[in-house]
């Protein structure tokens, strides 16, 4: 299982199954880049490589393009090419395999080859990978932090004059684009805020609160009747679950970003009243024994027991829910609404583009590479993945019959907040944040927590 949105996402993301956070403890991006490369190539043959096989596929000439780019792809001499599709999701291998068989039918002189490495080795192995003298030709990569340190690197090839840029939402692809360049375009759409059981919900006749008191008289309810209100799932939680805190407390974007430059501090009145409600949260026994201690896997198997209100992830982990509990109950998404009246609220959720598809600057065969992103831009082919996986996505026109991405749609419909993690390019900067968020959940006072996260952010903003 990866880890969010993706969760690995950033998380955390992502690490999100994809969760959350492939989090790495260098420094800023660009650093991180240089220290991992030596490391990343001498490790990246270790990996799984090819988690899933892949059929190496073939393909050409450019039919079935609806993205208009029907004139990429194939290499003119009808000798067959082979690229390198580099990503995480090895849950995906199997729908992708299809995906690849019908590329090729379409595409018979380019080979698709997938190499899988897990989310939580993926920043430093892909980027070794990436600068490598047979590096990957489609690759993945997370927004935020990691995105920036790829694009400092010079790993992507600009793809804004592609015609099959217009097959997604434009909404939804700002987290690849950079200088006004359309970089990487960000595949799949996660939300980052608890799931919960609706079944449960239904039978205490517990309704979603607009309001902080509400929320926590939702929890009191769920405790009082013999329930976890909220199960937390470590680390991954800590950067998931302070997005869904944070969002109404902060909700300008540029006072979030000041923690790059100094503008803003972590003991700054709306960063300090999300450390106190964590801390309220915590104190009144809201989470489940040993919270910062219990993994991902094991917080889905804890809440796919029904014993649980909400797990603290995202909607990435509906899926791996599902298959623990045999699809024992449907589910639903809230975030916790931190401000005191629900007229205060500008966002109702969190919302993460990500699993963003680039192709490589040192790639040989970026049209063949290009042809294949745009196939997997097709609407009748993103809902193929989609339906298959349980994983939303930016790309326009798309249909969805599978029952978890339906209970999803309606979120689309919702004021969401772009993943304020995401938006910190500087991983120490992030650790600080997360850290500090354990620190509360493990019981240190939260003023204490701030201040000790400022701390570490200052000296990470002394660093050259």
């Amino acid at each position: 299982m990866s880890l969010p949105g993706d969760a690995r996402q950033w998380m955390g993301h992502g690490v999100p199954a994809d969760g959350p956070s492939v989090e790495d403890k260098g420094g800023n991006g660009v650093e991180r880049v240089a220290r991992t490369l030596a490391m990343g190539l001498a490790t990246v043959g270790l990996v799984a490589a090819v988690a899933g096989c892949s059929s190496g596929v073939s393909g050409g000439g450019g039919q079935g393009n609806t993205g208009g780019n029907a004139a990429a792809g194939g290499t003119g001499s009808g000798q067959a090419v082979t690229i390198t599709f580099l990503h995480w999701r090895g849950e995906d291998v199997p729908e992708f395999n299809k995906i690849i068989a019908d590329f090729h039918k379409l595409h018979p002189d380019i080979n698709v080859q997938m190499k899988v490495i897990p989310s939580d080795q993926y920043i430093a192995q892909a980027q070794a990978d990436l600068t490598g003298p047979n590096g990957a030709d489609v690759f993945t990569s997370f927004p935020g932090a990691e995105f920036s340190a790829m694009e400092k690197a010079g790993l992507y090839t600009d793809l804004t004059n592609q015609p099959f840029v217009k097959d997604y939402n434009p909404n939804l692809i700002q987290a690849g684009q950079d200088n006004g360049k359309q970089l990487a375009i960000p595949y799949q759409v996660v939300f980052n805020m608890p799931v919960y059981n609706a079944n449960l919900f239904k039978q205490l006749n517990l309704q979603i609160p607009t309001d902080w008191n509400g929320f926590l008289q939702l929890c009191q309810t769920l405790k009082d009747k013999g329930y976890t209100p909220i199960v937390f799932a470590g680390k991954v939680s800590a950067g998931q679950f302070f997005n869904d805190m944070v969002m109404n407390n902060v909700p300008d974007p540029k006072v979030f970003t000041g923690l790059l430059d100094g503008s803003s501090k972590l003991t700054d009145p709306g960063f300090l009243k999300t450390f106190q409600r964590l801390s309220e949260l915590a104190k009144n026994g809201y989470f489940q024994k040993g919270p910062l201690g219990t993994s991902q896997d094991a917080a889905t198997a804890l809440f796919a027991e029904g014993k649980a209100g909400m797990l603290a992830l995202g909607s990435y982990q509906m899926a791996p829910v599902n298959t623990d509990n045999n699809s024992a109950f449907p589910m639903g998404l809230l975030a916790p609404i931190t401000t005191d009246s629900a007229s205060q609220a500008k966002y109702q959720g969190i919302d993460t583009t990500t699993f963003m598809l680039g192709v490589n600057a040192n790639s040989p065969h970026k049209q063949q590479a290009e042809a294949f992103i745009s196939y997997l831009s097709q609407p009748q082919v993103a809902a193929e993945y989609a339906n298959a996986t349980d994983q939303m996505v930016t790309v326009q026109g798309v249909k969805y019959t599978n029952p978890t991405l339906q209970a999803m749609e309606p979120m689309l419909s919702k004021p969401l907040r772009f993943h304020p993690m995401y938006t910190l390019t500087n991983q120490q900067v992030v650790d600080a944040v997360t850290n500090a968020v354990e620190d509360v959940i493990s019981g240190m006072d939260a003023l204490a927590a701030a201040e000790k996260g400022q701390k570490a952010i200052d000296q990470a903003l002394q660093q050259p």
